[in-house]
């Protein structure tokens, strides 16, 4: 029941995606389910740190990254927190833990080449699928949203005359991107071929199957690791890299860090400054070429 209690709190209050909900749940039954196993005294709401530190040992042997174990550690502490702020416990078990160090991973981004050989090429097929799957990998690429953001995407949301996606982010965070020409007619072109083929949407969503049901979560991540994949060698293909892809080619072309923020919905700079590594040499070489003192020379 206090694992019920969290998720709904976590859902009304906090606004947390469906797929965080599930994650979240997931990992508090896996530690639940873990007592069990060891036969504990208590449950997790009365689990010592002693208890959850065999726990993480436990997904160590079990051959879990601690990038995944931290993730799992998170959840408890999310957990725990609502706990102390409804005056459950007075004491969160993992009030001293300190998380597992992890590498940095960084996903490297597609070329423009490579972006400029999918868009050009002729392998999508001449269908309905072909056509909207062409369109939700431009429109990822063009605006930079997430694959949660791009699935959650009404019609309404689309402001053609202005030229703007309302896009919702985490938490409910509204913003404003602004959509190129290109991209605008192609989604009007399946806007038209979404009325062609009579299709009844779901809910207002703009991004549908021939149903007219919302998308899935894997169906977009397949759809960018099928195409890039006929196009590009990179290990790592997938919504969040075409993110990533964004973000670097703006900042080659010399667009403003702060700018990009906003454009991604981040809420901090720091989160932002995660992909100016793979464009440090060309920030580097507009900071040569435009500073005053370079110039003199």
């Amino acid at each position: 029941m206090s694992i019920f209690a969290f998720l709904e709190y976590i859902s009304l209050e906090k606004k947390c995606s469906e797929h965080t909900m599930k994650a979240y749940q997931a990992n508090l039954i896996a530690f639940e389910s873990y007592l069990k196993s060891e036969q504990s005294q208590g449950g997790i709401e009365t689990a010592s740190y002693g208890e959850i530190r065999a726990w993480i040992v436990t997904l160590i042997e079990s051959g879990n990254s601690s990038r995944t174990v931290n993730r799992k550690v998170s959840a408890l502490r999310s957990y725990y927190k609502f706990q102390l702020s409804i005056k459950k416990i007075g004491v969160s078990p993992l009030k001293e833990h300190r998380a597992l160090k992890t590498e940095t991973k960084v996903a490297l981004p597609f070329s423009q080449e490579e972006i400029k050989s999918l868009f050009e090429a002729d392998i999508f097929p001449d269908t309905y699928i072909g056509s909207m799957t062409r369109t939700l990998i431009q429109l990822l690429y063009f605006t930079g949203i997430r694959r949660s953001e791009l699935i959650d995407l009404k019609v309404k949301d689309i402001d053609f005359p202005k030229g703007l996606l309302k896009v919702l982010g985490k938490r409910n965070k509204e913003r404003l991107v602004p959509l190129l020409p290109e991209i605008q007619d192609h989604l009007k072109m399946l806007l038209k071929s979404q009325e062609d083929l009579k299709i009844v949407r779901e809910a207002d969503f703009f991004f549908v199957n021939e149903n007219g049901k919302k998308l899935s979560i894997s169906f977009v991540y397949q759809c960018v690791k099928k195409y890039f994949s006929k196009v590009s060698t990179k290990t790592k293909r997938s919504p969040h890299v075409l993110r990533h892809s964004f973000a670097t080619h703006l900042l080659d072309q010399g667009a403003d860090l702060n700018s990009i923020k906003d454009l991604l919905g981040h809420s901090s700079i720091a989160a932002t400054q995660h992909y100016t590594h793979s464009s440090m040499a060309k920030i580097q070489e507009i900071y040569k070429k435009a500073h005053p003192r370079e110039q003199n020379k």
